[in-house]
């Protein structure tokens, strides 16, 4: 095993002074230093110079959801760029019904309402008019809501005569007859089908999956990804990863979420947060609280007008089965990661928490609260007092600012994901996407945290502004520690994995508003190079 040492332009570890240079040896950083210091200390090391580059530790994204979006590079994709309106939607769902067997499933996803909306809007009878043979249905991007024509809410179980389970909405016409979408658990339920339950949409070949997965983290690699948390694991999303390690295709480090449906199976399996390696690891188990930020059904404190034609959004559980729950994974010694957006919402989630840590103080690790989108000083106190990790949006204010605007009004909205105060109240946060909600891309990402500006220049709550060094910090140490990884990734220190990103430009140095437009040049995990430009 030869040792490398790395030297470049620039070598920023957060929290440490500048570093002339590093070596690794095997996938670990085991000295820093002077580079001639160095290379007396390893003489017979490959020196590679990565000349004109900033180097700083690898980005990890610690709640995204690549299996969901590997996966959809086999289905059909009618994101605003493919189908920048309704016409495009109708186009490319018909040109694959016409090569689709009848009976098949035509299933696609990242429709954006707002952005793919002009002439006309997506409804059971628009999907109809393309087949009633095929059971099609269409994701939003935010994967919290569903447009299905008939055959497939038939498959479904849902007639027009049907009501809402607990946690969701089905949507309706001015008759009463379902319209073909189905909100939240009305849809999340039948998708995440449980152990021995029958999924809506037929599962795909494992090969398939690895081979889209592996293209996938191909990609994220391009934007300096070295690790990423997957927020939604299932038993065959499992099986992927696995079956991607075990063929040495799995490059970058992941972290897994468990769907809180398997927690049994995997508890009676001796299975919990931080059962794996530095490859493949579960971090914890996720569970839902609330609807979705960016589409109007999170639970708020004071009323809005959410997009269910309520005055707040959807409690997806059952409050006492929920505690029920965390406690459960608090007793065990696991992770609760809850999605939360609502001020209501993280309220809720944090009565749970603290339930479980008084009735088993000596117990369980950091928990989580996914989002945490909407919280006030009272919060952030509990925050900090319970040793909860927020995982809030990167990217959410350059990307989605004006529909926080309209759906939640500019006051509210000015103090959407907190980063600035949730700093200030000394919370450590992770740093995250929820991709494919917003962009992956973390240079995206800190460009929307240290600036809160929209693309027209215009800004929401410039007072929750971060630095870019405390950015780069969440994409690195916070979302190591949000992951149960604190010492092992995160700062370019000796013992800690040689996973760092070559950037293009300093972005420690230049304009925050041009960061996003930088570029990087090459991505290294464990001191190999999988990825450069």
């Amino acid at each position: 095993m030869r040792p490398r040492i790395f030297r470049a332009a620039r070598i920023a570890s957060p929290g440490d002074p500048d570093l002339p240079a590093f070596a690794t040896l095997g996938d670990r950083i085991v000295a820093t230093g002077d580079p001639a210091d160095l290379r007396s200390a390893f003489a017979d090391a490959e020196v590679i110079d990565l000349d004109g580059a900033l180097v700083v530790p690898g980005f990890n994204d610690s709640h995204c959801h690549p299996s969901v979006t590997s996966e959809s590079r086999l289905r059909v994709d009618v994101s605003h760029r493919a189908a920048p309106d309704l016409a495009s939607v109708r186009r490319i769902l018909t040109d694959r019904v016409s090569a689709t067997p009848a009976g098949d499933w035509v299933f696609a996803s990242g429709y954006h309402p707002t952005l793919s909306g002009t002439g006309g809007r997506l409804d059971r009878a628009v999907l109809d008019d393309i087949s009633t043979e095929h059971p099609i249905a269409v994701v939003l991007f935010n994967w919290h809501c569903v447009v299905a024509n008939s055959r497939a809410l038939e498959l479904s179980g849902l007639t027009d005569d049907s009501t809402a389970p607990v946690g969701g909405d089905i949507g309706r016409d001015g008759a009463g007859r379902l319209d073909g979408w189905l909100y939240e658990q009305a849809f999340l339920e039948p998708y995440w089908a449980g152990s021995g339950q029958q999924p809506w949409v037929p599962d795909l070949s494992i090969d398939a999956l690895v081979d889209a997965l592996v293209e996938e983290n191909r990609y994220l690699h391009s934007t300096g990804i070295t690790s990423y948390c997957d927020a939604i694991v299932t038993p065959r999303i499992w099986r992927t990863y696995q079956a991607a390690r075990d063929a040495g295709r799995l490059t970058p480090r992941v972290g897994m979420l468990l769907w809180s449906t398997y927690f049994d199976t995997a508890r009676d399996l001796g299975i919990g947060a931080g059962f794996g390696d530095d490859r493949l690891r579960m971090v914890g188990t996720k569970l839902m609280y609330d609807g979705a930020l960016f589409s109007g059904t999170c639970l708020c404190r004071h009323p809005y007008d959410s997009s269910t034609d309520g005055e707040n959004g959807i409690q997806l559980v059952d409050r006492r089965d929920f505690a029920g729950l965390v406690a459960e994974i608090h007793a065990e010694g696991g992770r609760v990661a809850v999605h939360a957006n609502g001020d209501r919402a993280v309220s809720e989630v944090l009565d749970a928490i603290e339930a479980a840590q008084a009735a088993a103080p000596g117990a369980g690790v950091n928990h989580r609260i996914e989002h945490c989108s909407m919280v006030d000083e009272t919060l952030l106190k509990r925050i900090h007092r319970a040793g909860v990790t927020p995982v809030p949006f990167g990217g959410a204010i350059r990307q989605h600012g004006e529909q926080l605007v309209r759906i939640y009004g500019e006051q509210r909205a000015a103090h959407i994901v907190s980063h600035r105060a949730f700093l200030d109240a000394g919370i450590t946060v992770g740093g995250s996407s929820d991709y494919p909600t917003t962009p992956v891309e973390p240079l995206f990402a800190i460009q929307s945290m240290t600036t809160r500006a929209l693309p027209d220049g215009r800004t929401i709550g410039p007072e929750q502004r971060v630095s870019v060094a405390e950015a780069l910090q969440m994409y690195t140490v916070g979302s190591a520690h949000a992951c149960g990884e604190d010492g092992r990734k995160g700062r370019l220190r000796p013992g800690q994995l040689a996973d760092f990103v070559a950037l293009d430009t300093d972005i420690l140095a230049g304009d925050p508003s041009s960061i996003a437009g930088g570029g990087v040049l090459s991505t290294w995990v464990g001191a190999d190079q999988v990825w450069h430009a």
